[in-house]
């Protein structure tokens, strides 16, 4: 009776053994997630003029700030360039075919500007714990990022950053939640 226990019960161990490699799923990789805020200044670094005196002074007049933002593109409300949220569907990180658009114009735009440098921030809605969020926020400002790489752009003109669900606007029906899916593009110094 002994041997007939122990057979029954390693026949059972090798059924739930094989049901349960039968049943194996693709293991998800854990995201990567990249923090490039240490470290790094968040000051302006636009030239001061000198002052007679030796001492930096940089002299500002709002005449001169709104007659630099009418020819920026980045801040004309008729220019595609002032869009800069792209928006994704529930649980998802696919850059959506509405937003191709937005996307090739801030390509094009960082093309020509070598300079130019932006943060593509992540966000998601506040359902999901917390480390989800992060993570899909993260997989959200990464997907903006290839597209932008596809269409030319180089990394080092493209930081990533995930919020998750701190910059959400916190409410509670489906409309409302929508605008916390997204990827912001923020361009430096602005």
């Amino acid at each position: 009776m002994n041997n007939l226990t122990f057979n029954k019960k390693l026949l059972s161990t090798l059924m739930l053994a094989l049901v349960l490699t039968a049943c194996k799923s693709t293991p998800l990789t854990k995201p990567s997630i990249e923090d490039k805020s240490v470290g790094q200044s968040t000051t302006s670094t636009a030239p001061a003029a000198k002052a007679d005196d030796g001492s930096t002074v940089k002299e500002v007049s709002l005449d001169d700030a709104n007659a630099n933002d009418a020819g920026n593109p980045l801040k004309d409300p008729n220019n595609i360039l002032s869009k800069r949220n792209i928006y994704f569907d529930f649980d998802s990180d696919a850059v959506k075919a509405e937003y191709r658009p937005l996307v090739e114009a801030h390509a094009k735009y960082l093309l020509s500007h070598k300079d130019a440098k932006v943060i593509v921030q992540g966000n998601a809605d506040e359902r999901g714990t917390r480390e989800y969020n992060l993570a899909l926020g993260q997989r959200r400002s990464v997907a903006v990022k290839k597209a932008l790489n596809v269409l030319g752009v180089q990394d080092d003109q493209i930081e990533t950053v995930s919020y998750g669900e701190e910059k959400s606007v916190g409410c509670a029906d489906e409309a409302c939640y929508s605008k916390d899916r997204r990827a912001d593009i923020v361009y430096q110094g602005e």
